[in-house]
């Protein structure tokens, strides 16, 4: 484990089975330096055992870098619980999940990711109060964070239009969207309300389909749509897209999107500048979905309600915190992904 490229250091790493509901989960701590490790859980089947391993590690070091460059008092973490072929799922297994949370004493705080919902973590949340993404009243901040994700990508994207192409308006801006979930079909509407021309693609080719129709955009399918010639490449589903072959067929001078570790290598951000290509790092781009469900959690835990206007504030500093990295990687020579690992491992204590 510890002699893992993605190992980096975490400082606990839990592999929980519960034999009575069939539950299989791990939960990776990666740093509470900052506070308790926030960061939520994916319900996926891994056809590699293994493979759940390298995903919990590398996203809950995600996690803590994407939390400390928000500026939020949390520290990283992540859990995965494994799906059978059958993809089961039920309200044993997600109470079982919740113990095992609530086990750990606050030191990891749960909220929604991919495979998960809303009404998942009210199951989770019956065995222990570290959840947030929980349901809000009015204008409180709760619920699904997915949302918040999506207007934070949205920002990020118009000030990489600004900075890399020197327009000021997203209108005509063609984006080429890969995958059309709850990050990116709500991405998808906010550029089409702003303007912009739009191909989207996702595995659910159907929907896909309706949300082009919808929004009078275009399709591709998923092997092509990296090579569609556009302005910017948003890449909004699973990670470690950005790879030598596709870096290459990339046919985009921005590539700024919600997915995960993007890149399959870290030095893959160095392949991305050398073709000139503008890269914002995912984990600053996409830091809306856990802005809203940080505020969420420590509003509840000093008994009153997340104010929904307090989150999108923080939200809309997520721009000029691009630009801030932009410029420093012009300046120093280093990459965007670069400067964004110094600058976040440095908040953590590991500079």
């Amino acid at each position: 484990m510890w002699d893992l490229p993605d190992y980096d250091d975490h400082e606990i790493v839990h592999f929980i089975r519960d034999i009575d509901s069939g539950l299989s989960a791990i939960i990776a701590l990666h740093s509470t330096h900052l506070g308790p490790a926030g960061g939520g859980t994916r319900f996926w089947h891994y056809a590699d055992k293994m493979g759940a391993v390298k995903d919990v590690l590398r996203l809950s070091r995600g996690m803590s870098y994407k939390n400390a460059m928000a500026g939020l008092p949390m520290g990283g973490g992540k859990a995965v619980i494994l799906a059978d072929d059958s993809r089961t799922k039920t309200p044993e297994m997600l109470e079982a999940f919740g113990r095992a949370v609530e086990g750990l004493g606050g030191k990891y705080v749960t909220a929604e990711d991919v495979g998960i919902s809303v009404a998942d973590m009210l199951e989770v949340a019956k065995q222990t109060s570290y959840v947030s993404g929980l349901p809000a009243q009015g204008d409180h901040a709760g619920g699904d964070p997915g949302p918040f994700t999506a207007f934070g990508i949205f920002l990020g994207i118009r000030a990489a239009v600004r900075h890399k192409l020197d327009r000021d308006s997203m209108d005509g801006v063609h984006v080429a969207i890969q995958g059309t979930g709850s990050v990116g079909g709500r991405l998808a509407r906010l550029l089409a309300e702003d303007g912009a021309k739009l191909t989207l693609a996702d595995i659910n080719d159907d929907a896909a389909n309706d949300l082009a129709a919808e929004l009078g955009g275009e399709t591709a399918s998923t092997d092509e749509i990296m090579g569609v010639d556009c302005d910017v490449f948003s890449p909004n589903a699973l990670g470690g897209i950005l790879d030598d072959a596709s870096i290459a067929a990339l046919q985009a001078p921005i590539v700024a999107g919600g997915a995960n570790n993007q890149l399959a290598r870290p030095e893959h951000g160095r392949v991305l500048a050398e073709r000139d290509i503008l890269y914002a790092p995912d984990y600053v781009i996409n830091a809306g979905g856990i802005i809203s469900v940080a505020h969420e959690y420590f509003a509840k835990t000093e008994g009153r309600e997340a104010d929904v206007s307090d989150v999108r504030e923080r939200i809309g500093e997520i721009p000029d915190r691009l630009v801030s990295i932009w410029e420093e990687a012009k300046d120093s020579g280093l990459t965007s992904a670069e400067v964004a690992d110094k600058r976040a491992q440095t908040l953590i204590g590991r500079g």
